[in-house]
């Protein structure tokens, strides 16, 4: 009876170890699997849009003495206007995200209705009537932002160029005439952008961009009058728009 007795504890010892095992087992291999998180907004990848906002141009021309006085201009002489106007155009760019930082390029084209237009009255009769006008702006420039999450605040520098015009009207000495340039320089901004969704971008941006100057000669029947003109300065803030296309998602665990 005793070693009968003996027995079945052992067999009920045995078949407890054994289910402890079979349920330390089960907790080994059906471990809980880690919480997911939400995809970090991507900011890799092509985007294009369009931009609406207004610009200001400071206009200069002065005298250079090529082509002698002009009406109440002597040479070293000349004239500065700002004016300001309505722009708007189109963007296409590429960015590239490495943790928070992003970086990219960008091109931009807009069109300007920066204008001028004024009588020299130095001495009378006051007859000779300038004009100027800012029409088209293109840039083509580097970005890099700091991304918080849909944010990314960026700045942005490169290469800027403007097409401009000049002309004169001097009925009493019919110098009358005008010419085009296309003048180079560089531009500086910065800007803030927001993905309201993984595809669509808005945003607000100020830009800073300065030319070099051209010489335009205003001829007229009776002689030719030489500048040395140049939009010193355009500022320009505008909101955009940009579809970006869809790039590998970006996920933590």
């Amino acid at each position: 009876m005793h070693n009968k007795l003996i027995a079945a504890f052992a067999c009920t010892t045995a078949l407890v170890t054994a289910g402890a095992a079979s349920a330390a087992d089960l907790g080994a291999r059906y471990t809980k699997a880690p919480a997911y998180v939400e995809p970090l907004f991507n900011w890799t990848g092509f985007y294009v849009g369009g931009h609406i906002g207004g610009a200001w141009t400071n206009e200069q021309f002065i005298n250079n003495g090529n082509g002698g006085g002009f009406g109440d201009l002597l040479p070293g002489e000349g004239y500065r206007q700002r004016n300001s106007g309505v722009m708007g155009g189109a963007q296409i760019g590429y960015n590239w995200q490495a943790n928070n930082y992003v970086f990219g390029m960008e091109g931009t084209i807009s069109g300007l209705d920066n204008k001028g237009s004024f009588t020299n009255t130095a001495f009378p009769p006051a007859n000779d009537v300038f004009s100027w006008r800012a029409n088209v702006l293109a840039t083509v420039v580097g970005r890099a932002g700091f991304a918080v999450q849909n944010n990314l605040f960026y700045i942005k520098g490169g290469y800027a160029g403007v097409n401009n015009r000049l002309s004169v009207t001097d009925p009493f000495v019919t110098g009358t005439g005008g010419q085009t340039h296309w003048h180079n320089g560089w531009t500086v901004g910065a800007g803030w952008e927001y993905g309201i969704t993984r595809n669509w971008i808005v945003g607000l941006e100020y830009n800073y961009a300065a030319f070099g100057s051209q010489t335009y000669q205003l001829g007229g029947t009776a002689a030719n009058y030489t500048f040395d003109a140049k939009p010193r300065d355009i500022q320009w803030a505008v909101v955009r728009a940009s579809y970006k296309f869809d790039a590998p998602t970006i996920a933590r665990y």
